[in-house]
């Protein structure tokens, strides 16, 4: 069982630091993951990407070659990331206009919103898109994504960062919950 995620969106949305949170919560339950990343020049407001893989077996490449997941933050990310060759899922930020052209499965949900009006803040759009990730993937349980997101956020951060997470897989849940890609 290989699960691979990409998570894309702007330099500064905090995509890489989900990214290693998703892998470390992986890690936790005893699975193998690798997570890789890059990112454009720009400090912020350029593009980035992490990609996730998570397996039972030995990982024998650690890139994500036909995503399972893919979640875009930004129109850009979503032009650029969004043909998806097989069964992929994406997961797309609702402020970001669907491309008719683009034929993969596509779920649009209010991560940016949500983040911002329900959580209050919306430097955590990262960590609601985490638990949108988790929620619909499934490749984690729930209080798995809780410490590995202890684990990784700022000390004082911790109430709002678990809000932003339970925020993301209420979003996923709302959406269907889990949903094999």
């Amino acid at each position: 069982m290989r699960v691979e995620f990409r998570l894309s969106g702007s330099g500064g949305q905090g995509l890489l630091l989900a990214g290693i949170v998703l892998a470390e919560a992986a890690i936790l339950e005893g699975k193998n993951a690798v997570q890789t990343q890059s990112y454009g020049p720009e400090a912020r407001g350029g593009s980035s990407k992490a990609e996730v893989v998570v397996s039972g077996e030995d990982i024998d490449y650690p890139k994500a070659t036909d995503p399972d997941f893919l979640l875009a933050l930004t129109a850009d990310a979503y032009r650029t990331y969004g043909r998806l060759q097989g069964k992929g899922l994406i997961i797309v930020d609702a402020s970001v206009p669907l491309d008719p052209e683009i034929k993969a499965r596509t779920i649009p949900l209010p991560i940016l919103d949500t983040a911002a009006n329900v959580v209050g803040k919306k430097v955590v759009a990262n960590i609601v898109a985490l638990g949108v990730l988790g929620g619909v993937s499934g490749v984690v349980a729930p209080a798995t994504l809780e410490k590995a997101v202890l684990n990784r956020v700022p000390k004082g951060t911790e109430e709002l960062n678990l809000k932003a997470l339970r925020a993301g897989i209420e979003l996923a849940s709302r959406a269907g919950g889990k949903v094999q890609a």
